[in-house]
């Protein structure tokens, strides 16, 4: 009765259009195409085509990540607060505006490393790799943090941030799409130049989406006036918040924590599985990059065929929990087969079977993460989306690190050979046990935690939104 009360109730919160959470979500649309890319492409790179050893890509990459991870919480704590600008631009937007166009030509400068010597210059090249990639980070913080913090905030009724989800994944996929199909068409895993102009292309896509991104990002007057109004009130005011007891108070939220541990394991099984396909490919499969597209096709396509399906679902059910558990499953289902599967189109079968699972997870990541949010104002009485962006960030950012220290190690005991064009039987063995069985491990142990331990029910939802509402936050 009381969610029931609570979804009329909400009806009269609805205020954005379609368009208007279209336009919003094409900074995922741009933030998916780098993270597939990144995912898929940069590690290859540096250690199958330029030949940069194994132990120095790890080595590299977990630099990068903790350097990723530190980063993004500290974004999400200097914007949470008012600046000269807010009053007149927002909280979000600013940040978004000045550092969504500069980040995307930094992208470019990942495949554009000085003439190296692969048998001399192994540090200078792993030097590049450590500077682009946290250059990379650094302008993409600003804009990836503060879009993501901006959709509690934006779409506040239940039901709308349902709706707003869905329009979201299907912009997001789109990213995806691109991301996965245009570089396919552009690299030659022999030829160097070719990871350049894949970057320009992808760069050229996201100048033309960060514009049309403009007015769903844009905070309106009323939502800067109530974040003003909250900050000022004395009764909403606590002591100094620092960044450490922030960071140790968020994680003592159990919800935040299990979410986040969930959504680790997803990462690392998305980065593993990902990562590995132009492995797959070139030494698995013994085929050229042109067939990244099948592959990517046959799991985007599935994926937006799920996407309504999963809508519907998770309005039907009216329980983000239970979509996400049920996503989740699936998914690490869908992963393991890949472990021992060995030709085309058993893989586009199961990378089908694998994307319309997946399209569960991400339609109740977004209705979820913003229950959490929720929640956490109730407790602290304050608004702090950024800070919360920022750590969930900050710990999805191990997932490079597992994807960094799984390939080099087991690329290291199975006897890969960095920049060959082909690989011994047991380093086979290898690209299987990286590509899926350690990832569909991972996410069992991650699920089973979630479902143990979330505890936010539709109920329970139901109270922390009249909460809310007495709040006026």
């Amino acid at each position: 009765m009381a969610s029931e009360n609570l979804k009329n109730e909400n009806e009269d919160l609805k205020s954005h259009s379609k368009w208007n959470m279209a336009s919003y979500s094409m900074s995922d649309f741009i933030m998916q195409i780098f993270a597939f890319s990144f995912a898929a492409y940069v590690f290859f790179f540096y250690e199958a085509v330029l030949g940069l050893e194994s132990l120095l890509a790890g080595l590299g990459f977990i630099i990068y990540a903790i350097y990723n991870a530190i980063n993004d919480p500290l974004v999400g704590f200097i914007c949470d607060r008012p600046f000269f600008f807010t009053k007149k631009w927002g909280r979000r937007f600013p940040w978004i505006i000045s550092s969504i166009f500069p980040s995307v030509f930094v992208y470019v400068l990942l495949y554009s490393p000085p003439l190296f010597n692969p048998v001399t210059d192994q540090m200078a090249m792993f030097g590049w790799l450590i500077f682009s990639t946290c250059l990379f980070d650094t302008t993409a913080s600003f804009w990836g943090v503060n879009s993501s913090a901006l959709f509690p905030d934006k779409f506040r009724g239940i039901d709308e941030r349902r709706t707003a989800s869905g329009v979201r994944n299907i912009i997001s996929y789109l990213g995806i799409a691109v991301g996965a199909l245009v570089p396919p068409f552009i690299v030659n895993f022999s030829v160097k130049q070719s990871f350049i102009d894949h970057a320009w292309a992808l760069v050229l896509i996201s100048l033309i989406a960060a514009i049309f991104a403009i007015p769903g990002l844009r905070e309106d007057q009323e939502t800067i006036d109530r974040y003003l109004q909250s900050y000022k009130d004395e009764s909403l005011k606590r002591e100094k918040v620092h960044f450490f007891k922030a960071f140790v108070s968020a994680f003592k939220q159990k919800n935040f924590t299990v979410f986040v541990i969930l959504f680790l394991c997803y990462g690392i099984l998305r980065a593993l599985l990902l990562g590995s396909l132009q492995y797959g490919l070139r030494y698995i499969l013994l085929l050229p990059s042109g067939y990244s597209t099948i592959l990517s096709g046959a799991y985007l396509i599935a994926s937006l065929v799920g996407v309504p399906f999963w809508v519907w679902m998770i309005k039907k059910k009216n329980d983000n929990r239970k979509i996400m558990i049920i996503g989740a499953i699936l998914t690490t289902l869908f992963t393991f087969p890949m472990t021992f599967l060995g030709d085309l189109i058993s893989w586009v079968i199961v990378l089908m079977l694998w994307g319309f699972s997946l399209s569960g997870m991400f339609i109740a990541i977004y209705p979820l993460f913003a229950d959490i949010i929720d929640e956490s104002i109730v407790s602290t009485k304050q608004r702090n989306e950024g800070l919360y962006n920022g750590f969930y960030a900050f710990i999805m950012r191990f997932a490079l690190v597992a994807q960094a220290v799984v390939f080099a190690v087991v690329h290291i005991l199975t006897g890969f050979v960095e920049g060959a064009d082909t690989q011994g039987p047991l380093a086979i063995v290898g690209i299987h046990i990286a590509m899926a069985l350690i990832p569909a491990i991972i996410m069992v142990i991650g699920t089973v935690i979630f479902w143990k331990y979330y505890d936010i029910t539709p109920e329970k939802s139901a109270i922390i939104q009249a909460q809310l509402k007495e709040l006026k936050l």
